[in-house]
């Protein structure tokens, strides 16, 4: 495949597109970090989780002008016998697109991505972008994901206002059930985690996904816990990553008794708190399915929903994938994975979530 992009209005003959090696990691994270429109997921060390813990094959393209970064695009392919053959930017990211100096350079770095995705043969290439970037001429879903933040103030008092009254009552009662938050480790919060997503009928992510997101990203990623100060139990958690000022929740766990102590709402809570904490200005709550119980979580909490636009280029299928939940296809499915013994869900699960995200 080429190095140059060709016959894209305005280009520069100077700029090139190619696939990164391992020692591009860090003029990676410095254009990442310089970014206007980066994102967390935008982020070298997704690389290395998507590469070593789920198996996929990672083709970031990084342009360059005169031998200085003018754009990226972090793209994995995902290859399973369940959910088929693709090219996404990215599995398991709310929207990881691509990012570039100017418009010819991004038009460099999608031409590089279609030709890319020939070459490979996978069904589709998926760019997963926010509803209100450039629109492309190509097949689009943006009815199905929203992403999901609210700003954060300085005053705690201003923040616990800030929060809708019904909503605003579950944390005082929180409160007054004795409940404390405090710092974790994977250890803890990963048998939350899959009761979690046993209860919900979903693969769950493999304990090393955890240990591989506090090691990749180092003091941009906790985990917060939420339990009572008269016992031992912990009954909530969320691993979070941090990027300039803004904090993203990304995996949550809970047991039975959480949502009758309140412990869900207390957590958000307790993450709100963090992230003034911490210095940041917002808060995301991370992407959500229209139609869920996650997403009328998170909207009674008055956050505020941003579509989400998937756009794909349809190589070798006729249509969009409908690799969610939602997907009447798929309800006897989760249905019959809640039913499964916990035992078998842990160790089967981590195989097929990778063909997920």
């Amino acid at each position: 495949m080429s190095s140059m992009a060709e016959n894209i209005p305005g280009l520069s003959s100077a700029l090139a597109v190619r696939i990164c090696v391992d020692a591009d990691g860090a003029r990676w994270d410095a254009y990442v970090d310089a970014a206007a429109k980066a994102t967390v997921s935008h982020r070298w060390a997704w690389r290395r989780i998507l590469q070593e813990v789920f198996g996929h094959r990672c083709h970031y393209l990084i342009a360059e002008r005169d031998g200085a970064v003018a754009g990226v695009l972090p793209l994995a392919e995902v290859k399973t016998l369940l959910f088929g053959h693709s090219l996404v930017s990215l599995p398991f990211c709310a929207h990881a697109g691509p990012i570039a100096d100017d418009e010819a350079t991004l038009l460099a770095l999608e031409a590089h991505a279609v030709e890319l995705a020939n070459e490979t043969g996978v069904q589709h290439l998926e760019l997963r972008g926010r509803a209100d970037a450039a629109a492309r001429d190509w097949p689009s879903n943006e009815e199905t994901y929203v992403e999901f933040s609210r700003p954060i103030l300085a005053d705690a008092d201003e923040n616990l206002r800030a929060i809708p009254g019904k909503q605003r009552n579950m944390v005082r009662k929180g409160m007054k059930n004795g409940l404390v938050s405090e710092l974790a480790d994977v250890k803890t919060m990963f048998p939350l985690h899959a009761q979690n997503m046993h209860r919900h009928g979903t693969p769950t992510f493999p304990q090393r996904y955890f240990d591989a997101l506090l090691e990749g990203f180092g003091n941009d990623a906790e985990i917060l816990l939420v339990r009572r100060t008269h016992g031992v139990e912990p009954l909530s958690c969320m691993i979070s990553l941090f990027f300039r000022n803004q904090m993203s929740a990304l995996n949550a766990g809970d047991t039975l008794q959480a949502r009758a102590l309140a412990a869900n709402h207390f957590l958000y809570w307790q993450l709100i708190c963090r992230a003034a904490e911490r210095g940041c200005d917002t808060f995301s709550s991370g992407r959500s399915k229209r139609g869920t119980g996650s997403f009328d979580f998170k909207d009674n909490w008055g956050f505020t929903p941003t579509p989400l636009r998937y756009d794909y280029r349809l190589l070798r299928r006729n249509e969009i994938p409908q690799n969610n939940p939602l997907n009447p296809k798929y309800r006897l499915l989760i249905g019959a994975w809640r039913r499964m013994p916990g035992w078998f869900v842990n160790r089967a699960g981590p195989m097929l979530i990778r063909g997920l995200g």
